[in-house]
């Protein structure tokens, strides 16, 4: 198949984006894997995607405040194998009480660290590599038609390239008592990408919680792609976690449909990375949908991190809850897009998005931009994003107790943050609240 790798000029001539060409001749030379005829085809189309797409630039709105540069300037071909990780590599991210553990290693299933455990019947979990081989229906869920004919250029290279990921599929009634804990490790000696794609289809009243966290060591690229489909009355809660090396980068993509009467419930914690970007996506199909996006991010030193969410009413009745908030100290630059579009079919929708950040540092940047449209008459909706330091009053009234000034400002920093944490489960909180503690305590030191 020819892949549309290239565009005409006007007068005849072809060129390809530069940045893209280490890619294209890292599919053309990879081992070719035994694999379904319609995901070979999928993947050249994607990787065809990818070329004619090139990497964004700051002339594209979604993009403007992000400075890929690193991206561009080196190569990251893709891994092709799996690295070694001991067990107690595990243990700063691993949480507390009984977990269905699923174990990825430089973009790759790891089965000695790994342990699903018991699941009840009805459930599926399991690396996208083994669904591929055991329910290649469930990956092909997974992947998107914007994969390979949507503007996303780097979803569309993970379609190219993926190689495993995780799959959580339950049945209609189905629900999950212990969540889905899956723990990304990155382990890159030299300039490696992992392409991690993911799905979790959660069927009618289905019920269950995914906590992902992704870590590691070295200058690496994870590009990863999860879809969600939720179907009618289904519950899904979603915690991330992306604390990677200040060296790796980090590029991710939540796509989420909502059928009628679902919820889905995410957090978002972003400290790792030097350069990172966490774009989610979400879809009202039917009626009466609940959406409830959460999160912080906390950078320093010269780390650029951008969350970017979408929420689409396409359904009336529908509610959308909103509140991220951000930490930004040194020369660091912290970016959040956030987008709810209204239909004009999408009556009585309720959407409130806000955005809160602190300024620690007098060369570091905030760019927040809240948006709404609406296309419908009968709806509530509001939006709104503040920029500040640390309040000067709260400040000195724990001075005056005699709480020494770093102590002071580290427990308003908390204090700040921690509200995000408000709805999520308490076993999970507490994990979320020792990452932040962490980062406070090298921000002290």
């Amino acid at each position: 198949m020819a892949m549309p790798c290239l565009e005409t000029l006007p007068e005849g001539k072809m060129v390809a984006h530069p940045e893209t060409s280490p890619y294209l001749d890292a599919f053309r030379a990879r081992a070719v894997a035994a694999e379904p005829s319609w995901l070979a085809g999928r993947r050249e189309a994607a990787l065809g995607r990818f070329a004619a797409l090139g990497f964004p630039t700051r002339r594209e709105e979604a993009w403007r405040f992000s400075d890929l540069r690193p991206l561009a300037q080196h190569a990251f071909p893709p891994a092709s194998a799996a690295g070694m990780a001991a067990p107690d590599a595990l243990a700063p991210w691993r949480l507390a009480g009984p977990t269905h553990r699923v174990v990825i290693v430089d973009g790759r299933f790891a089965p000695d660290l790994s342990e699903i455990g018991t699941l009840p019947p009805g459930a599926w979990l399991g690396s996208t590599a083994r669904a591929l081989a055991e329910r290649p229906a469930l990956v092909e869920a997974a992947l998107c038609e914007s994969d390979d004919a949507g503007a996303q250029p780097f979803a569309a290279l993970n379609a190219a390239f993926f190689a495993d990921g995780f799959v959580l599929a339950l049945d209609p009634g189905v629900v999950l008592e212990h969540p889905v804990e899956v723990i990304h490790l990155g382990r890159a000696a030299t300039p490696r990408s992992f392409h991690v794609r993911s799905a979790v289809l959660l069927e009618a009243a289905s019920r269950a919680s995914v906590v992902e966290t992704f870590a590691g060591a070295g200058a690496y690229w994870t590009n990863a792609v999860a879809s969600i489909r939720l179907g009618a009355g289904a519950t899904l809660r979603h915690v991330r976690v992306q604390e990677e090396d200040r060296q790796a980068i980090h590029i991710a993509l939540v796509r989420a449909a909502l059928a009628q009467g679902a919820a889905y419930e995410a957090f978002a914690l972003t400290i790792g990375a030097g350069l990172g970007r966490h774009d989610i996506l979400v879809r009202f199909d039917g009626p009466d949908g609940v959406c409830r996006l959460d999160g912080a991010f906390l950078l320093r030193g010269q780390q650029e991190s951008t969350t970017a969410t979408f929420v689409d009413h396409a359904a009336p009745g529908c509610t959308t809850r909103e509140l991220f908030k951000g930490v930004v100290d040194d020369r660091a630059h912290g970016v959040f897009l956030g987008r709810i579009a209204v239909q004009q079919d999408a009556q009585r929708s309720d959407a409130q998005q806000l955005n809160r950040n602190l300024l620690l540092g007098r060369r570091a940047v905030i760019d927040t931009k809240p948006e709404l449209e609406i296309f419908a008459d009968d709806v509530k909706c509001s939006h709104g994003a503040t920029v500040g330091d640390l309040d000067e009053e709260s400040l000195f009234y724990l001075r005056a107790r005699g709480i020494a000034e770093a102590e002071a400002r580290r427990i308003l920093i908390e204090a700040f943050a921690a509200e995000t944490l408000e709805r999520v489960d308490g076993t999970v909180r507490e994990r979320l609240a020792a990452h932040i503690a962490r980062w406070l305590a090298g921000a002290a030191a």
